[in-house]
């Protein structure tokens, strides 16, 4: 790529990915995409699974969906989470890789 072929980011997408990466640094917020990358599961079963408080689970998962990296659906009183496409599963996917790469 040359120097001309660079294009400025504008501030909202700046904003967005800045704020993507603030949601990946956090280890409990990781826990939680990485059992969602595996399937959906309701909130009880995060908790249960992760062994979180409800309170924590519900607050980060607000702030996953905000950033849309997280998906819901109702069914009755149950909530259920994903992952929100396959961008943010290639993200987790790619960064764990390179974790794990020696």
């Amino acid at each position: 790529m040359n120097k001309k072929d660079y294009q400025v980011m504008d501030e909202e997408t700046l904003f967005i990915v800045s704020q993507t990466f603030k949601a990946l640094s956090d280890p409990t917020r990781l826990r939680i995409l990485h059992l969602l990358f595996q399937g959906e599961h309701s909130v009880n079963e995060i908790v249960e699974r992760l062994s979180l408080l409800q309170s924590t689970v519900s607050h980060q998962l607000r702030f996953l969906k905000n950033l849309r990296l997280v998906k819901f659906r109702k069914e009755g009183t149950t909530v259920f989470y994903s992952c929100d496409d396959e961008h943010v599963k290639s993200i987790l996917k790619q960064s764990i890789d390179h974790a794990n790469h020696h």
